[in-house]
């Protein structure tokens, strides 16, 4: 059987599936997940165990058999807990075959295989009767299928399906019954996520809620004014999947049902740009940075080309006084976009929209001119990994020929930086669980090092740091640079050496970031913004997400730092993949002899 997987290609700036083979591991993908995460997490454990503790008494309470049904089971704990409870029987039912095989293992390793019975099936799928993977309905319902969102994982179709063909009636449930607690806020930033602001083209300037869970914001349709004093109605909407709101003034009470459909996109940039890019675009300091850098190099004859995935640097460009602009949309999405963006600022008739991929550009597109500027942030919608928008490189080689002489690209240059860090609660994804409320899950644990003793353990992984707090043991260095003024050079290149840790900690891993140097003296980062003194928390570009590499070898946050470390690194950028091969090693320079 084959089975693709999507990736990311930096040298086409495109999403691409590739064919696996059978054997592909996807126990990669779990190494990736969040299940040691909550493996991790004690207060929901400890909860979870009192819960069905409660649940199985009352049930035998009523002199019957305890019967459980255990949806979207993972590695079997709750399963477990319920039988230590003293539960008669489980069917864990859990859909990802590779976390169904661990549950066997695990349940088998813990002695409960007479008592659990896993079901590698969708619980909408599982069967009831003589023939089929029940005998017979189960009278407790266990369940975990919660996000952020509460009913985004489809919990409400799991439920209303088990309640329908798998459960008794009036059966008990773990757990029973969710609130949801909102509360009004106005932030200036989370708004800046979801409304495009107007760009102001000026020559002068002008509580933590993150831990082990995350909390959600739900945009209004529009700003409501809010006077101290005044009551309002926050109304909740809901499908099978999501949760809206909207604010009334007066009771839905008293003004007869108010139904709202579900909110849809119908001005098109919400298709094509996420919030934290909403929020890059309106970074008015950013976009200052950009304006005094076009200041510099813009000249009243100047032919701009701008590249990038919906990007505003070509109404900059115009405001400022070049003499033609073209901008390049390779999507059919950021085409109209744009173009809706334009008219709305009569700018239709002043920038011209190319619909193509950049190595297809032919000098009728550009009028038979030569470009003079090129342009880009640079941002790509594909890009995952930070320096996966080094398409910008293969975009400038591509256009090569139609650059005229002396052109200036901007921005010139890009730098590969990092740092090593100390998360407070990120490490968790990697560290092994070990015991779970007395539960063997050294399986789990073996399987996710097996995963990642291949080459994925030398790749980082993306995360947006200004979630999950972190602060730096070694001082931030520069790795690679990328000189966009010269087209992508044939040969690798690469950087080796090694990094002092100057501070006590665990070391969990290495934060890297692209930084772009719009000029000389002109620099836009995407990961640190601000060094980080002795303890306190870094604090990184929250508009972007950064790449982390976990060290394999301290993945126990509990082991002491040792004497004077160092980080080795080697470091190496494929031209021919646009990849970036990486290894860093943590090692006690006393072992050195140093």
């Amino acid at each position: 059987m084959r089975v693709f997987c999507g990736r990311a290609n930096p040298t086409t700036g495109s999403m691409e599936w590739l064919e696996e083979d059978e054997h592909y591991d996807y126990n990669q993908e779990i190494a990736r997940s969040s299940y040691a995460d909550m493996l991790h997490d004690k207060d929901r454990n400890i909860k979870y165990y009192q819960g069905i503790r409660a649940a199985v008494s009352r049930v035998k309470d009523r002199g019957q058999k305890a019967l459980v049904l255990d949806i979207g089971t993972g590695t079997g704990l709750l399963s477990m807990m319920a039988v230590t409870a003293g539960a008669d029987f489980c069917y864990a039912v859990e859909v990802f075959k590779p976390m169904a095989d661990a549950a066997v293992k695990i349940v088998e390793k813990n002695g409960f295989s007479d008592k659990i019975k896993v079901i590698n099936k969708h619980s909408t799928e599982v069967t009831v009767g003589p023939d089929g993977d029940m005998p017979c309905r189960a009278n407790i319902l266990i369940t975990e299928l919660f996000d952020t969102e509460l009913i985004g994982e489809g919990a409400l179709p799991s439920y209303e399906h088990a309640h329908s063909h798998l459960v008794q009636e009036n059966c008990e449930a773990v757990p029973h019954r969710a609130t949801v607690y909102a509360q009004l806020v106005e932030s200036r930033r989370m708004w800046s996520w979801n409304k495009l602001f107007p760009i102001r083209v000026q020559t002068s300037h002008g509580e933590q809620w993150r831990d082990h869970w995350m909390q959600c914001v739900y945009f209004l349709p529009q700003e409501e004014p809010v006077i101290q004093g005044s009551t309002l109605c926050l109304v909740a909407h809901h499908d099978d999947y999501c949760v809206w709101y909207s604010l009334q003034r007066t009771s839905p009470e008293k003004n007869g049902s108010i139904h709202q459909g579900r909110p849809v996109c119908d001005c098109q940039a919400h298709l094509l740009w996420n919030r934290p890019r909403f929020g890059e675009i309106n970074d008015q300091d950013r976009t200052d940075q950009y304006i005094q850098a076009l200041r510099m190099v813009l000249k009243s004859d100047s032919v701009c080309l701008c590249v990038s995935d919906g990007s505003l640097l070509s109404m900059l460009a115009y405001h400022l006084g070049a003499e033609q602009v073209f901008t390049i949309e390779s999507s059919a999405a950021s085409h109209r976009l744009m173009k809706k963006i334009f008219k709305a600022n009569h700018l239709e008739d002043k920038i011209n929209i190319i619909e193509k991929r950049p190595e297809l550009l032919t000098s009728a597109d550009l009028e038979g001119k030569k470009v003079s500027l090129l342009l880009g942030e640079p941002f790509f919608t594909t890009s995952l990994l930070p320096w996966h928008n080094l398409f910008f490189w293969y975009v400038r080689t591509a256009v090569d020929q139609h650059l005229g002489p002396g052109a200036v690209v901007l921005p010139q240059a890009a730098s590969l930086h990092a740092v090593v860090v100390e998360f407070r609660d990120l490490w968790r994804i990697r560290s092994p669980c070990g015991d779970c409320e007395g539960f063997d899950v050294h399986i789990m644990d073996d399987m996710i090092k097996r995963a990642l003793d291949f080459k994925e353990s030398k790749e980082a992984e993306p995360h947006p740091l200004w979630e999950y707090p972190c602060h730096s043991l070694s001082e931030p260095w520069q790795i690679l640079t990328f000189d966009f003024r010269q087209p992508v050079p044939p040969q690798p290149v690469r950087a080796e050496g090694s990094i002092e840790l100057r501070r006590p900690g665990r070391s969990h891993g290495v934060v890297l970031w692209m930084e772009y140097h719009l000029t000389q003296d002109s620099t836009v980062s995407t990961g640190l913004l601000k060094p980080a003194e002795n303890k306190e928390d870094c604090c990184w570009n929250p508009h972007c997400k950064q790449a982390v590499y976990f060290f394999s070898s301290t993945l126990d946050p509990r082991a002491p730092l040792g004497g004077s470390r160092t980080v080795s690194y080697a470091v190496e950028f494929h031209p021919h993949t646009g990849d970036i091969t990486m290894d860093f090693t943590l090692s006690d320079a006393l072992d050195d002899g140093h």
